[in-house]
Parts: C-alpha cells; sequence; structure tokens
C-alpha cells in the first residue's frame, strides 16, 4: 500500500487484493467494536472483491455482521427486487446471503413506489431514525458521478428520483441484455446525504477511471463532477489501484 498525493488529497494506491484488505480491516474494525453499526453500501463491480473479503473474514475468522444496519446508496426504478439486475438481489447475492446480518436491518431504496417524493423522504426518515451513517462505501462513475448523483447533482442534494444519464446506461447495457433494458431512471441518496456519513471510503479499479478520479481530486469542485464534493468532507479515504491512479505497478 503506497500513499501518494494527486492534488492536494493523500490517496492510498495498491493492488487489488491490498486494497480490499485495507478496506476489509476499517470495517472489521468497527464490526468489533461491539457497538450497533450503520454501513453504508455499493453495488457494481467495483466493491465485489471487497465484500468477498468481508465473506471470507466471517466464515474464516468469525467476523459478525448482526449489529450492522445497511442502506445501499441507489435502486433501479420498476424492476422488483426479484429480478436479479436489481441491486436489492444484487446485495443478497454478493453479501448479506452469506453474512449474519438481521434481514430486517437491510434497506436498499425503492424500485417501485406511487409518489417518489414520499418514498425517497421515508428512505431518508429511515438513515436518520438508524442514527445516520457511520461507514459510507462508494465507487465513482466514469461521468464522476457517485450512487446516481449523475452530472448536475449539486452537494445539496438528498434522496430523489433521477433520470440516468446516456454514459450510465451505456456501461449497464451488457447486465441487461441491451440499451433498450435499462431502466431510465432510479432512486439514490443525494450528495448531501452522502457526505453526512462519518466516513467515507471510495473506491475506484481500472485505466477507466483514472481521469475522472484526477478530475475529482484536482478539478473545481461543483455539480459537472458530483464526486469532487468529497474534497469538502473531512473524513474521506480514497483508495486507487495502479490503473486507476495512473502507475505503473
Amino acid at each position: 500500500m503506497n500513499l501518494v498525493n494527486i492534488g492536494e488529497k493523500r490517496v492510498f494506491v495498491a493492488d487489488c487484493d491490498d486494497l480490499c484488505s485495507q478496506v476489509a480491516d476499517e470495517v472489521e474494525a468497527l464490526l468489533r467494536g461491539g457497538e450497533e453499526v450503520v454501513l453504508g453500501l455499493a453495488t457494481g463491480s467495483t466493491p465485489l472483491p471487497l465484500y468477498a473479503e468481508l465473506i471470507r473474514r466471517h466464515r474464516e475468522e468469525g467476523l459478525s455482521f448482526a449489529k450492522v444496519t445497511s442502506f445501499n446508496l441507489d435502486e433501479y426504478e420498476g424492476i422488483g427486487r426479484d429480478n436479479y439486475r436489481s441491486y436489492w438481489a444484487e446485495m443478497w447475492e454478493n453479501l448479506f446471503s452469506h453474512v449474519d446480518i438481521d434481514p430486517e436491518k437491510v434497506h436498499v431504496p425503492p424500485s417501485h413506489f406511487e409518489n417518489a417524493e414520499v418514498a425517497a423522504a421515508e428512505y431518508e426518515a429511515r438513515i436518520r431514525e438508524a442514527g445516520g451513517i457511520d461507514w459510507q462505501l462508494l465507487g465513482i462513475g466514469r461521468d464522476g458521478h457517485v450512487g446516481f448523483n449523475e452530472p448536475g447533482s449539486d452537494g445539496e442534494t438528498r434522496t430523489r428520483r433521477v433520470d440516468l444519464a446516456d454514459e450510465t446506461r451505456e456501461d449497464a447495457a451488457p447486465t441487461f441484455g441491451g440499451l433498450e433494458y435499462v431502466p431510465t431512471h432510479a432512486m439514490t441518496m443525494g450528495v448531501g446525504t452522502i457526505l453526512e456519513a462519518n466516513r467515507i471510503v471510495l473506491i475506484a479499479r481500472g485505466a477507466g477511471k483514472k481521469e475522472i478520479v484526477v478530475e475529482a481530486l484536482t478539478g473545481d469542485v461543483g455539480p459537472h463532477v458530483p464526486a469532487s464534493y468529497l474534497r469538502g468532507h473531512q473524513n474521506v479515504g480514497w483508495f486507487l489501484d495502479y490503473a486507476a491512479a495512473g502507475i505503473d505497478a
């Protein structure tokens, strides 16, 4: 694990195994602290090696999720929990079904709702009722989105229904079997909601993320790159593999 400067920020750079081990250490320290813990979790390919490592520690080292309450960042609109492409299903497949988390403490934004504003407000209320998020995991999209906060999302946004950017939908097209099957909308935590977490960890992997990582860390802070707002948070860890950092391993 190396610490390097990108702009004014110190970032952690390592191969995927070391990155995941370092981040898993943070999660383990919280879970072994004996208190109730509220985790904010992300989906997509980026966190999968981390989730695999947490599962391993649960199975082989007794790491317990019994005191965890979880809130996921986002969910596609219009696909039910029984759809394997839903983030609800993805989280159960890749983490929850393999550990001892209480299903009643698992929260993912709704996919179906009669009133988007009411559904979003209820999700925000659940986070507040849980005491807020202790530790929030993020990835970063090629356009700088965090959660589904696409460019144009400012630092005050809250949980809400959003339009998905063309680039985001194109990235999801292989999973859905074609662009025409990718939902056009989603429910997401807002940037402001994310920034209220006590600790934020962003993981970026692959050369395709290098340009946007540099922009988020060194460019102007603003809604054109929602991830740039993280620079205003006092406790953010940036964890990059060598390709995302533009460094030869």
